[in-house]
């Protein structure tokens, strides 16, 4: 259980996902539409490097309302999401009974996965933009740990640091945070990423973690490393300046391209 002085901050934050959830649901970015026809949300990436899914258990840390998850649960892996939003959760079990699909939600913070959730996985997996709403990365690798087998696997896939460094409300992003920035960070700003014209009010609280802290927690928590992977490119058209390459996805133009876009890991339980 998280410390209690972390609960508004939480609490915040999940008021504001709770407003994305309609919005999101609606948009473009995640042409839910499409998805109930058949569609994957899943990116090249984590489809490459975790691999063959089908009859392991997953467990889906931060999960939105699911797309992933259940795409997941499409290749044949069965599947649990949790999130700290109910209204992500709701969202989730509405389409997952749409489609009839074999999974289950909780809503839970992550730091409470092992009061709310029973049992162990085959694969723990968490993904884009994840790990800035947390603030403990010790917790949350235990967690991690603790709803693994033994020899489960852990996969994530993120957002570099380094672009989290920048102050993205500014009509001109600036570079204003720590790499290793322990005080949280709040931003209050109109839209969200998946609608920009949006005119909800997003109130958040965050926290930024260098790979060294990712690393070193999930290592002190006992799991073994296979590999850290840094990509220039990502899925996701959602900071400034990016433009589609020929493969279809977002990068910064050629000669601003100074740091990686995103970072992937893949550890084992032993």
């Amino acid at each position: 259980m998280m410390q209690d002085n972390y609960t508004a901050f939480f609490k915040t934050n999940e008021q504001t996902w709770d407003l994305k959830v309609p919005i999101h649901a609606a948009s473009e970015f995640y042409e839910v539409t499409s998805f109930k026809q058949g569609k994957t949300s899943l990116n090249p990436i984590e489809l490459r490097e975790l691999g063959e899914v089908s009859g392991k258990t997953l467990l889906h840390l931060q999960c939105h309302f699911g797309l992933d998850t259940m795409s997941w649960s499409r290749l044949g892996a069965k599947c649990t999401g949790i999130d700290l939003s109910s209204k992500g959760i709701e969202k989730a079990n509405d389409i997952k009974k749409d489609l009839n699909l074999p999974v289950t939600f909780v809503k839970s913070n992550v730091y409470d996965v092992p009061e709310n959730v029973p049992g162990e996985f085959d694969i723990v997996f968490t993904s884009y933009g994840v790990i800035g709403w947390l603030p403990d990365l010790d917790l949350w690798a235990k967690v991690i740990v603790d709803k693994l087998k033994p020899g489960g696997v852990f996969y994530m896939v993120e957002f570099h640091p380094i672009m989290w460094m920048f102050d993205y409300t500014l009509e001109k992003p600036e570079l204003k945070y720590g790499y290793n920035q322990k005080e949280v960070i709040y931003e209050e700003y109109k839209g969200t990423y998946a609608d920009t014209a949006s005119s909800m009010l997003s109130k958040e609280y965050g926290w930024n973690h260098g790979l060294g802290d990712v690393i070193s927690a999930l290592i002190s928590a006992g799991l073994t490393i296979e590999f850290l992977h840094e990509f220039d490119e990502a899925p996701y058209d959602v900071f400034p300046g990016m433009l589609k390459n020929e493969k279809g996805q977002y990068e910064i133009p050629e000669g601003k391209r100074l740091h990686p876009l995103l970072y992937s890991i893949r550890a084992v339980k032993q």
